[in-house]
């Protein structure tokens, strides 16, 4: 009873919204004139979303930023750690471009275009990169329309911050308050998401028609869900054979029942944190790296969410007849991917600050927001099992590098006893 009222508890909130997704849906599809007259009813829901964005950004970064001063005495383990992530993050993303140009999950379904989206296409490269990057007045960073300069100054702030140390100890304390805070208000902002999305999703059925029902089961079924079975059984085979071999194959697979059911049913990387070190230290894991990697893997290391930036983007630029191909734009968004799945996944509101980085970054349309931030609870089982038993895999790896190929032979006696 106890684990019913755990799993209920972890997927509640999931399962209402989804709720309210499907019954706007229905509406839309099936009174089409109703459904257009709930669209104020999601506009409200977007509208307050969209005015919370920019103090979310910056102070979630900058606070994060400010208060990560004492991690340079990891050294060695987190310099590896950082090099696993990342490239862990672009292998995923890479994956995910091939699988989403050969499945297409948006094909045939048009969205309205935003006129200023082809200005946006037309500008050349280095011009998109000056004005991706950067604004020409302070006011810029206070519009959400400008989300990769808020973000590079939100860490610039906070690393600076973070080099006055005691000086500085108050504002760090502030920064962190700050965040707290508007996050809860996010947090009451959601309260009214199953019934925002809702409505908003009852106008874009009865606008564009219930071909945006078939993106979701074909993304699901058809691309994310198998892709993730594919990268946990296929992927971290060969992660763990770098690291150590056919035994390490065999040891992750066999210690890794416990967390994947435990990520699945608490959707939670934080939650499977107990469960996972219990695991790394029945795989051999050295202590030290252990207790490192696996607590900043559970908010830096999510190649599932690097799978799902990919999607969304290949999803958008499906809907709003755009080919998502080409060195630059594949680029860009495996670039996207992993500070959505590396960077920001740390940062509380990371999952909503990447979304709108997507938006803003490509062009999009914001009345499109709620179909990419639907996906994001549509793929959240898979992927918070592929992020969660992923942490395993990088500390093998960090291990690897650490210690060297024979690492597992120098482990512990009373270590290696519990992988026999």
């Amino acid at each position: 009873m106890a684990k019913q009222n755990t799993i209920w508890k972890s997927y509640k909130f999931p399962l209402i919204l989804l709720l309210g997704i499907a019954v706007g849906s229905l509406t839309g599809w099936f009174n089409p004139e109703f459904g257009i007259k709930l669209k104020p009813l999601g506009d409200i829901f977007l509208n307050l979303v969209f005015s919370v964005v920019v103090p979310v950004v910056f102070f979630s970064i900058s606070s994060a930023v400010a208060s990560m001063g004492n991690m340079k005495r990891l050294g060695k383990i987190l310099g590896y750690m950082l090099l696993v992530f990342v490239i862990t993050g672009l292998i995923a993303a890479v994956i995910m471009c091939a699988a989403v140009n050969i499945v297409k999950p948006a094909e045939g379904v048009l969205f309205p275009m935003d006129p200023n989206a082809e200005t946006a296409q037309a500008a050349s490269l280095p011009t998109q990169i000056v004005a991706a990057i950067t604004v020409n007045d302070f006011t810029g960073l206070l519009s959400r329309q400008n989300m990769l300069p808020i973000i590079l100054m939100s860490i610039f702030f906070g690393a600076v911050t973070a080099t006055f140390r005691d000086r500085a100890e108050k504002l760090a304390k502030g920064l962190a308050l700050m965040s707290d805070i508007f996050m809860k208000m996010v947090s009451c902002i959601m309260l009214y998401a199953p019934v925002g999305l809702g409505a908003y999703f009852a106008y874009l059925v009865a606008d564009i028609g219930p071909q945006l029902l078939g993106i979701y089961a074909k993304m699901m079924l058809g691309l994310y869900y198998p892709l993730s079975i594919i990268y946990f059984f296929g992927g971290f085979a060969v992660y763990t054979w770098l690291a150590a071999g056919k035994r390490g194959v065999k040891i992750f697979f066999k210690n890794a029942l416990s967390p994947a059911a435990t990520s699945l049913a608490t959707q939670s990387s934080i939650a499977t944190l107990p469960v996972n070190l219990e695991a790394a230290r029945k795989m051999g894991i050295p202590k030290d790296i252990r207790e490192i990697v696996l607590p900043i893997g559970a908010t830096m290391h999510m190649d599932g969410s690097c799978f799902a930036a990919i999607l969304k983007i290949s999803v958008l630029y499906g809907i709003f007849g755009r080919e998502f191909s080409g060195f630059g734009t594949l680029s860009l968004a495996i670039l996207i991917s992993i500070m959505s799945g590396v960077v920001m996944s740390g940062i509380p509101g990371g999952g909503l600050i990447g979304e709108m980085l997507i938006m803003t970054l490509y062009g999009f349309p914001m009345e499109a927001f709620p179909i990419i931030a639907t996906i994001g609870f549509l793929v959240d089982p898979p992927a918070t099992l592929i992020n969660a038993t992923g942490d395993s895999v990088a500390a093998m790896l960090v291990t690897r590098l650490v210690e060297g190929k024979d690492w597992m032979k120098k482990v512990h006696k009373e270590d290696i006893k519990t992988n026999t």
